[in-house]
C-alpha cells in the first residue's frame, strides 16, 4: 500500500547530497531511534552517527552512513542536516578500521574531559557506525 510522500534534503558541508520525495525517513537521534512518515508533527533533533533510511517505497530504500547533525521537520518537509552522508556502497572498509583505531588511540592519549577527548570519543561514536552501515 502506497503511503503519503514528502520531500527530504539531506545537506552535508559540501553540497546535497539527497533531495527527492520518500514516504519514509528513519535514522537515530540522541534519544533514540525515529520514523517520521508524511504529516509528522514538527521535530528538531539532534543526530548520532547512524544509518540513514530514506523510503521511496516499502522496497526501495536509500541508504546513507549518516555522522553527526540535525533533523528539522515541518510543514512536511524534512531537512537532514550532517557532517557526512556516504552511500554504503562507497564506504572502505579498511580506512574505516583505521580512523577508527587512530580515534582509539587519541582518545587514550587524550586528557581526561578534555575538547581533544570530546572530539576522539565523536570520532570513535561515527567510524564505528559507518563500519556498521558498510557490512
Amino acid at each position: 500500500m502506497a503511503r503519503a510522500t514528502f520531500p527530504v534534503e539531506v545537506l552535508t558541508p559540501e553540497g546535497e547530497v539527497f533531495a527527492e520525495q520518500v514516504e519514509m525517513l528513519s535514522t537515530r537521534t540522541t534519544v533514540g531511534s525515529i520514523g517520521v512518515l508524511a504529516n509528522h508533527a514538527p521535530v528538531l533533533a539532534l543526530l548520532e552517527p547512524s544509518e540513514l533510511r530514506l523510503y521511496r517505497s516499502e522496497n526501495d530504500v536509500v541508504r546513507f552512513a549518516q555522522a553527526e547533525g540535525y533533523l528539522q521537520f515541518q510543514r512536511n518537509h524534512a531537512l537532514v542536516l550532517v557532517e557526512e552522508a556516504i552511500a554504503p556502497e562507497a564506504l572502505d572498509r579498511a580506512a574505516l578500521q583505521q580512523r577508527l583505531a587512530e580515534a582509539r588511540a587519541s582518545a587514550e592519549r587524550a586528557q581526561e574531559g578534555s575538547e581533544q577527548q570530546a572530539r576522539a570519543l565523536r570520532d570513535i561514536a561515527r567510524w564505528e557506525a559507518f563500519l556498521e552501515v558498510a557490512q
